[in-house]
Formats: structure tokens, C-alpha cells, sequence
């Protein structure tokens, strides 16, 4: 059946381009992912912190492989692009970002973020996030970006807010952790053309 509008973004607009590389100030830098982080992601998911929000831990190298290589795919299938956050000088790892869930026809995905304990408290999640939003909105052509996180999560919630996201509402028990059900805070950045 033919669609009256056409798509926010055209199909095959990402994956014929290879996946930016995107500077995060001075001090850090958003890459793909490469199978060589494997090691680097399995100690960052032996945190507490991002198993709490993550709900997951790799209890290897080959998982965090595993993990890698879905994360990989997704950029040339066009339903996510993946980033690691790295430090230029010696390439390591301080987190991750990623846009999730591509709606290419509506121009929408969904923001995701963590950093390494040692990364914490500088802004650095905080202007990652900036980066990869600013990108997806004024360089790629998405129309909206949501951001989901635990009401319990304050961090992520100061992250969203400094970033620009504006809040929408409440999703009622909407995500399963280990500790029970959390409500879900809702927060969303829109192109302004």
C-alpha cells in the first residue's frame, strides 16, 4: 500500500555513509565500536550502578563480543548506531552512547548513555549526549529523539535535563529491575527547523 507522506528519512540514507566518528570537546571522542572493546565493556558491566540501570552483566569476553557485534549491525541495517565514548590520547573506554529503535519514516529514536565510574562527574555524558543528539536532529534529519529512564535514576535524569530533553510524563511500572518494577520518566528533544 502506497504512503501519502514521504519518510523523514529515505532508506539506505544511513548505511550507504560509514558511521561518523564525532568529537566530544578536547578530551573524548564517540567511535563505533570495535571487538577489541570487548574486555573494556565487561569491566565497566561489573559496576553496580550500570547493571542496577542496565539490568544485565557480561560474564565474558565473548558476551561483551556478542554484544559488540549486534550493537555493529545495527548501523548498516539502519535501526541503531552505537558509539563508544573514548579518551583520544589512549583510546580508553569511558562509556557508551547509542540511538536505538530507528522509526526512519517518522524520523524518531531513542537516546542511551553510560559512563565508566572513573568518567563520572566531569559533564562528559552530559556533552556525549549533546553531540550525538545535535547530529541525529540537525545533520541526520531525525525529527525527535525520547529518552527513557527510572524515576529512581537521578543521574540519568540530570543528564537529559542538561542535555536539552524536556519532560513529557510518567510511565506507570512500565520497566522490570532486579530490585521491582520502576516507574519510567519520559523526555524527548524535537528538531526546530
Amino acid at each position: 500500500m502506497p504512503t501519502l507522506v514521504a519518510p523523514a528519512i529515505p532508506s539506505g540514507a544511513l548505511a550507504s555513509t560509514g558511521q561518523p566518528v564525532l568529537p566530544v570537546g578536547a578530551d573524548a571522542l564517540l567511535r563505533p565500536w570495535l571487538l577489541t572493546d570487548a574486555s573494556a565493556v565487561r569491566e565497566a558491566f561489573r559496576d553496580p550502578a550500570i547493571q542496577r540501570w542496565h539490568v544485565r552483566r557480561a560474564d565474558s569476553v565473548a558476551e561483551a563480543q556478542g554484544w559488540i557485534a549486534a550493537w555493529q549491525s545495527e548501523w548498516p541495517s539502519e535501526t541503531g548506531a552505537h558509539w563508544a565514548l573514548v579518551d583520544p590520547a589512549d583510546d580508553t573506554l569511558l562509556g557508551r552512547v547509542a540511538l536505538k529503535s530507528f522509526a526512519l519514516h517518522d524520523g524518531t529514536a531513542e537516546l542511551a548513555y553510560w559512563t565508566v565510574p572513573s568518567a563520572r562527574g566531569r559533564g562528559l555524558c552530559t556533552r556525549a549526549a549533546t553531540v550525538v543528539t545535535q547530529w541525529a536532529l540537525y545533520e541526520r534529519g531525525f525529527h525527535r529523539i525520547d529518552l527513557g529512564h527510572a524515576t529512581a535514576n537521578h543521574a540519568s535524569c540530570r543528564v537529559a535535563e542538561k542535555t536539552g530533553f524536556e519532560a513529557e510524563g510518567i510511565r506507570r511500572r512500565a520497566w522490570l529491575h532486579a530490585d521491582g518494577w520502576h516507574d519510567v520518566h519520559v523526555h524527548a528533544r524535537v528538531r526546530q527547523d
